[in-house]
């Protein structure tokens, strides 16, 4: 890479022109949103769809702590070294939510060398396409309270639906409520509630679709709610999509940025691991694929979550054949998982290098570096993926940007040849029951003895066997701080069993979500949310952003 396409630390990143212009891509084609932001149409998408693409690399990691470990720095700071030794690079991510932000995990840009730029307008409202999602979700959600209050010709029990409100922010105050109430002018009294934005099926949605048109036709079959005779009421039936449409119509195009180094990005979409699919958008990632001969993208987690649902979900989706996975681990990791055991922290690395190994992927492990490691304990996890067949490398991408990661981008070269060989492959069918497909999961991706369903679960999967939705890829929605759904179960735990206490129909998405253990989808804030601590000086500039 010449240095006049290296950003220079402490200056200005490049016009997003230039960074268009580095991909190939026609700048008076590109939306711009100032001068370091803009949206690609995604026609050209199209425009390249006989071009050969390039490699797909995922990073995902081993079980996290409460904090993450660091998958965002990691696919920056990989994107940056490959782009470092010559190879025409980019990388895709998920937009940040607010929920964390002002909660407790603070941003989704990455940190220190290794993040993307300009981070505080990504961080906060960038482009607007979470609000496009909350207004389209809202929108269907208020001309279905619109069609009670008008008599109710379709018979939806008000009982049974399905369909929530959803704001990007964490308030545990909105999980359960009751709406319409002050008399027959303000609405049908009924029990409701809110997501959080991230955790709704249109945000799925969004993430999942081909193209606008695609959008609009998945849109059209979500499951709304049932009539008093158990049948699904769907949106096209409530006649939302067009105005549906038109609030994502901007939102649908991705949004190209850059690293800190001038590698070029893409940020958008932005659905949670642990209770969504957990991948940006397969429109930007394909259209990476088309401008780029090594992507790197993330999901969220570990193995366990975000990894097989890119897997299951999104490649099966989208057409996507990954070259390479990237296991982010840490001595903290691997420390809080139970220490140098193989029934702890060593176990629980080693098993999210067997789960990907599962999907006939070859893995490198990226140990990231934090000043206060212990030589000894990097040296005792670099000796025990030695000794599992895997090529594990200490990167300081956080300290040292794309230098710091130049031993991983040679270490995941070296593995997408040792790739070619292997045949990616998915572990259920979509034909198989549904019972089956979660049992899989449980058992070869979770270490679990077998699924448990709740007597409520068992109902739910007698309604989406009637209509069909059994034969749907499966989302399970767990905790993500254990390979089991029981966060304070660390390490590699064995002989558990995984309880599922609902099943839910993301119809329009395309998966049926599992909803296991003590799961959420709506975060509260903790006892001091990050918010407390964010001040506008008179100037105007803010603190306590990071």
């Amino acid at each position: 890479m010449t240095e006049t396409n290296m950003a220079k630390p402490g200056l200005p990143p490049r016009r997003v022109s230039e960074v268009a212009r580095e991909l190939g891509l026609d700048p008076d084609r590109i939306l711009p949103h100032g001068y370091y932001i803009a949206k690609v149409p995604v026609d050209e998408l199209e425009a390249r769809k006989s071009g050969p693409d390039g490699h797909l690399v995922l990073v995902t990691a081993m079980t996290p702590t409460p904090q993450g470990e660091g998958k965002t720095t990691a696919t920056i700071g990989l994107a940056d070294a490959l782009r470092r030794l010559g190879r025409r690079s980019m990388f895709c991510v998920r937009e940040p939510s607010l929920g964390p932000y002002f909660g407790v995990k603070g941003g989704g840009t990455g940190g220190g060398r290794a993040q993307v730029v300009p981070a505080e307008d990504i961080n906060l409202h960038f482009v607007g396409d979470m609000y496009a999602v909350e207004k389209a979700n809202n929108l269907l959600c208020a001309m279905v309270d619109n069609h009670l209050q008008h008599g109710n010709e379709m018979g939806l029990d008000p009982r049974r639906i399905v369909l929530r409100r959803v704001i990007d922010l964490n308030e545990r105050s909105l999980r359960d409520i009751i709406i319409g109430l002050g008399g027959p002018k303000h609405g049908v009294p009924r029990r409701d509630g809110f997501n959080i934005t991230p955790a709704s099926e249109v945000m799925a949605i969004l993430c999942l679709s081909r193209d606008f048109v695609d959008l609009g036709q998945r849109m059209a079959r979500m499951v709304v709610g049932y009539t008093y005779k158990g049948e699904p009421i769907r949106a096209e039936a409530v006649k939302a999509v067009g105005a549906m449409q038109v609030l994502l119509r901007d939102a649908v195009h991705p949004n190209l940025v850059q690293s800190l180094e001038g590698t070029p990005a893409f940020v958008h979409g932005g659905p949670f691991a642990n209770i969504a699919q957990g991948t940006n958008t397969a429109v930007a990632t394909r259209l990476a694929l088309k401008l780029a001969d090594y992507v790197v993208t993330e999901a969220g987690f570990g193995t366990d979550l975000g990894a097989e649902k890119f897997f299951h979900i999104k490649c099966r989706m989208a057409g996507l054949k990954p070259s390479a996975a990237v296991i982010v681990a840490t001595v903290k990791a691997v420390a809080f998982h139970g220490g140098f055991r193989e029934d702890g922290g060593l176990g629980n690395l080693g098993k999210h290098i067997e789960n990907t190994r599962l999907f006939g992927i070859e893995p490198v492990v990226c140990l990231s570096h934090y000043p206060a490691d212990q030589p000894a304990d990097v040296a005792r996890i670099v000796k025990y993926c030695t000794r599992l067949g895997v090529e594990a490398v200490v990167s300081r991408h956080f300290e040292e940007g794309g230098a710091g990661a130049a031993e991983l981008a040679e270490a995941v070269l070296r593995t997408i040849d040792r790739n070619r060989r292997r045949k990616f492959r998915f572990l259920y069918e979509l034909d198989q029951p549904l019972e089956e497909k979660l049992d899989t999961l449980a058992c070869r991706v979770y270490g679990a003895a077998g699924v448990d369903f709740d007597r409520g679960a068992r109902s739910d999967l007698e309604l989406l066997r009637r209509h069909g939705f059994d034969r749907l890829p499966v989302c399970v929605a767990k905790t993500p701080l254990s390979l089991s759904d029981n966060p304070d179960l660390r390490g590699r735990p064995r002989g558990f069993r995984i309880t599922v206490n609902e099943l839910r129909v993301s119809a329009g998405a395309g998966f049926v979500v599992a909803i296991c253990g003590n799961i959420v989808t709506m975060p509260g804030l903790p006892k001091v949310p990050a918010a407390a601590r964010i001040e506008v000086l008179p100037s105007g500039q803010a603190t306590g952003l990071t």
